[in-house]
């Protein structure tokens, strides 16, 4: 009893110190210069809710930027985005690859790109209809993912 009882004060405190590595901000300035650029630029209307700023123990850290529309907005430690999430509204189509548009529009006629997110090897998308599907990295066609 005494050993689980350790384990799980153990495994508190460890989530302790974790969390107390992310901040919150509302301040635009705390965000790297390129992601500064992508919401100045693609977002020029849409103030910020709260910034989430999650340090990571071995190094990097994420931004999550909520707008106050609803839109979520994931940056690098460099600043470039890993995922957009609009909700119900079109992601901004400067930032999606003109391959992925163009498919969009010849496959999945009014249909907008509502979440967009880039990996290693790969982007995932949403359509408005919540269709997710799958392209390379250079906006080639993959997969229709289930």
């Amino acid at each position: 009893m005494k050993k689980l009882l350790f384990s799980l004060l153990a495994i508190l405190a460890t989530v302790t110190v974790a969390s107390a590595r992310d901040k919150v901000s509302r301040d635009v300035s705390d965000l790297p210069k390129e992601a500064q650029v992508t919401l100045t630029r693609h977002f020029p209307k849409t103030g910020v809710s709260h910034i989430k700023i999650e340090k990571h123990t071995f190094g990097g850290t994420e931004y999550d930027v909520i707008l106050v529309n609803g839109t979520e907005v994931e940056f690098d430690s460099d600043g470039k985005w890993t995922e957009i999430d609009c909700g119900h509204e079109a992601v901004p189509s400067e930032l999606i690859l003109k391959p992925i548009r163009d498919y969009v529009a010849k496959n999945y006629k009014g249909q907008k790109i509502v979440k967009i997110s880039v990996e290693r090897s790969k982007y995932e998308i949403e359509l408005s209809n919540g269709r997710e599907l799958e392209f390379n990295r250079a906006g080639e066609f993959l997969r229709i993912d289930d």
